[in-house]
């Protein structure tokens, strides 16, 4: 592996394979064509290396890479389901991408939720099979891994997190709900009504990040890797007797300004996310006729899918302070100088709370009998075996976990330094029916992108969500293991323990859903006939030759979990197939040969 700086690169190189974007999927992609030791691979990725990013590689630090240069800084627009609250939907902007700033969770949802995508190349098997294919997991002696859903020879170090004791009682008042412990249910998919053990992409104390794949030990020099350097937009050439133009380079513009073009001899990947994929789509002339008109950008192909069917898993906290000191660990953290000795550990032992996310135990719920009185959810339409979620029994309709201290996305700053304590539980909604878009605020590519998530536009995910947080408040308030720790709500105006209907946490939902960092769906893949379906199922971009989108802006509908596996799953699928399709060439290339001869 080279990394390189923009003006020693001669731009007159051809590459085999050129890649936009060196977010998770991206790296995995750029590490697995490498393995072909024939290939030559240019990586571009916008943001810096993150080798010296000490922040990414201890988890504990993840915030502190945002609302600076190693963050997209995306903001969505006012969304009314929020009370038109504007919501940061920050994103790392460095090699690794959001692997180095995530929650760490490795959550894969259920088979079913890839099963109802309809699509041969991503079924369920598949999927579970490629996202097993990135990791090597660590085990540990309390926990009673499914070994048949954990891979062992991966680039990605995962293992499971210990629980701090406040996480122990969740873990009781859960069970206590009728939510069953299994060890390994978060790996396995198979129950959607219980608790578990979540793995973390941590190891030794290290955050394991998808610049692994590439860096490290997986160092090859068959890659040549670009940072602040942006993609503005893919060139087309016409070429043969082909009626679809073929991608042939990628122009760009680097931190200091230098604009360079650069060649690809098989194929361009575009690898940059759910919100920075359909710019690059649009300003490349594939995208809504209209958008591109209105911005003066030639059109190539009318793709009226690009930048619609945004979604994401809309996130609210409950907080809650604890009457017993050190159940939670902000003691660790926000008491007097604690932080000082608990950065001290890290720096010196890798070990401490800045080791790993401060998320604890985590479960599914179905809400099937808890919304059998709601109106709205028995007149809702269903299809047969589903809810109106469009969800079967087997999958669940919420999330719950709880935090090991006080602490969230950056509104919640009102850290009980006063030697207080405090944790979250967090309840997460699945498969909402609102869709949000994202698009073209200017053809610059250094400009960010409009983006608006329509977060609860829809009545039945308000309905949803709400029941999920009541629910999630009687867990804690009446659960065996929690309930008599509780000192009240935090902060104290929200009076939890006053709300007892669904109608009763619709404003605080109102007031405090959020993202989970899971933009999904915006460059969506699908059946020929689909209109809005920007992709085929092989990830090739429809109407023009030499051009795939591998993100997660390619899911038709988000998995019911969390997308940091999904995004390594899809680079593990998109490297398979790109290399098949390269074997084909190469074949045929041969074939070729042989006639001649």
């Amino acid at each position: 592996m080279s990394l390189e700086r923009v003006d020693s690169v001669d731009p007159a190189d051809v590459y085999d394979y050129i890649i936009c974007g060196g977010g998770t999927s991206g790296c995995v992609i750029a590490g697995r064509l490498a393995e072909d030791l024939d290939a030559k691979i240019l990586l571009l990725e916008a943001g810096p290396d993150n080798a010296d990013l000490e922040n990414v590689h201890m988890a504990g630090g993840w915030s502190k890479n945002f609302d600076s240069e190693t963050d997209w800084n995306i903001v969505t627009e006012p969304m009314e389901g929020v009370d038109n609250r504007r919501v940061n939907c920050s994103r790392g902007r460095f090699l690794g991408g959001s692997s180095g700033v995530n929650g760490t969770l490795c959550i894969r949802g259920t088979k079913q939720d890839y099963d109802d995508w309809e699509l041969d190349e991503w079924t369920g098997d598949k999927m579970f099979e490629y996202m097993n294919k990135s990791e090597s997991f660590h085990k540990k002696d309390w926990h009673k891994p499914n070994d048949k859903c954990h891979g062992t020879s991966g680039p990605l170090h995962i293992e499971p997190h210990d629980l701090a004791p406040i996480s122990e009682r969740v873990k009781q008042s859960l069970v206590d709900a009728g939510l069953t412990y299994s060890p390994d249910m978060f790996s396995t998919g198979e129950s959607p009504h219980g608790c578990g053990d979540v793995p973390r992409t941590v190891h030794k104390g290290i955050r394991s990040t998808a610049a692994d794949y590439i860096t490290k030990n997986n160092r090859r020099e068959n890659i040549t890797i670009l940072t602040s350097v942006t993609v503005d937009k893919i060139l087309f050439t016409q070429s043969g007797s082909s009626t679809e133009p073929t991608a042939t380079s990628v122009s760009t513009i680097s931190k200091s300004g230098i604009k360079f073009d650069y060649m690809a001899r098989k194929e361009i990947i575009i690898t940059a996310g759910a919100y920075c994929s359909p710019p690059l789509l649009m300003r490349s002339g594939i995208g809504p006729k209209e958008q591109l008109a209105k911005h003066n950008i030639p059109l190539v192909v009318d793709a009226p899918g690009v930048g619609a069917n945004l979604q994401d898993h809309v996130l609210c906290f409950t907080f809650y302070e604890v009457n017993q000191p050190n159940l939670t660990n902000d003691y660790l953290a926000y008491h007097d100088n604690a932080i000082a000795t608990t950065l001290k550990q890290y720096q010196e032992e890798k070990s401490g709370i800045l080791s790993t996310f401060p998320f604890g135990i985590f479960g599914y719920a179905r809400l099937d009998e808890r919304l059998a009185d709601s109106e709205l959810w028995k007149n809702a339409p269903r299809q047969e075996g589903r809810d109106p979620m469009g969800l079967t029994r087997q999958q669940p309709n919420i999330e719950f976990w709880n935090t090991e201290l006080y602490g969230g996305p950056k509104q919640y700053a009102d850290f009980p330094v006063d030697h207080k304590h405090a944790f979250a539980m967090c309840t997460l909604l699945f498969n909402q029916h609102s869709r949000g878009s994202v698009t073209l605020a200017s053809s610059d590519p250094l400009k960010n992108p409009v983006v608006d998530h329509a977060y609860l536009k829809d009545p039945l995910d308000m309905l949803v969500l709400s029941e999920g947080v009541r629910f999630g408040n009687e867990i804690i308030t009446r659960g065996a293991g929690t309930r008599d720790v509780i000192a009240g709500s935090w902060p104290a105006d929200l009076s939890h323990h006053k709300f007892t209907t669904r109608e009763d946490w619709e404003p605080h939902v109102r007031q405090h859903a959020t993202t989970c960092y899971h933009a999904a769906g915006s460059v969506r893949m699908g059946k020929a006939d689909d209109e809005m379906a920007v992709l085929d199922q092989e990830l090739k971009v429809k109407g023009v030759r030499g051009l795939r989108v591998a993100d997660v802006s390619v899911l038709p509908r988000v998995n019911n979990g969390h997308t940091q596996m999904v995004a390594y799953g899809i680079g593990e699928g998109a490297a398979e197939m790109i290399k098949r399709d390269g074997n084909k060439l190469l074949k045929l290339t041969e074939q070729v040969e042989s006639l001649k001869i």
